[in-house]
């Protein structure tokens, strides 16, 4: 069994048998939020902004107890770019992509990220600014299970371009994020928008997701994470 937390954001924790993996954690005085409390073996960071890749607030979970204020090669293993990972019994692919619809001209890069862990692939799509995936991407990222999907716009794609993605992807489960949502600084739409667009507006959000290999739903599933 694979457990998901969301902290705000895009930041996530991604909790296996026997790793555990952060993705995007985001600095608290820049992006408005309380601060992320997560133990991690590894850390995925899409894009080099401060909601995405402030490393400081994560601890490793052989050393938990320590005062952590960065990453060195004791702890956390950070992954920051394109490339083939394999970590504690994870495999990890960073793809590039760009964080704008204009080749990357307005907002550079962006790593979108399948993390293979217990059997379950997951894909963060990270502050995804294009509106099509190329079929390059989309073929490095066959067999997702798990899709976490950028829809508050402004910086990334919005709400209306997000089905696409999804479709291409052919995602099983869907998680929305990057959206609008109490004490956040950033002027982002709300989820509302999404979840109107993709015909799911009676969706509860639950404080995690919990997901194994051997048990997919057939249809698409919407699962809304609240914040932790």
């Amino acid at each position: 069994m694979v457990d998901i937390y969301w902290y705000g954001q895009s930041c996530f924790k991604i909790k296996g048998k026997n790793a555990t993996v952060a993705v995007d954690p985001y600095n608290p005085d820049f992006v408005g939020l309380k601060p992320p409390k997560i133990e991690a073996d590894i850390v995925c960071v899409t894009h080099g902004h401060e909601d995405h890749n402030f490393l400081g607030v994560i601890r490793n979970t052989e050393n938990k107890d320590s005062d952590i204020t960065s990453v060195s090669q004791d702890k956390p293993f950070v992954i920051n770019g394109p490339g083939e990972y394999e970590i504690s019994g994870v495999n990890i692919v960073g793809i590039s992509s760009f964080h704008d619809d204009k080749g990357g001209e307005e907002r550079g890069k962006n790593t979108i990220y399948q993390i293979l862990i217990d059997g379950v692939s997951i894909v963060h799509l990270g502050d995804l600014g294009q509106k099509k995936l190329s079929q390059t991407q989309v073929e490095a990222l066959s067999g997702c299970d798990v899709l976490m999907v950028p829809v508050g716009g402004v910086y990334t794609i919005e709400a209306k371009d997000a089905p696409d993605i999804i479709a291409s992807l052919e995602a099983k489960i869907v998680v929305p994020m990057h959206y609008k949502i109490s004490g956040l600084k950033f002027e982002l739409a709300p989820l509302s928008d999404f979840m109107k667009v993709i015909g799911k507006e009676n969706v509860e959000p639950a404080p995690k997701l919990s997901v194994s290999a051997d048990k997919m739903p057939e249809e698409l599933e919407v699962a809304l994470l609240s914040v932790q």
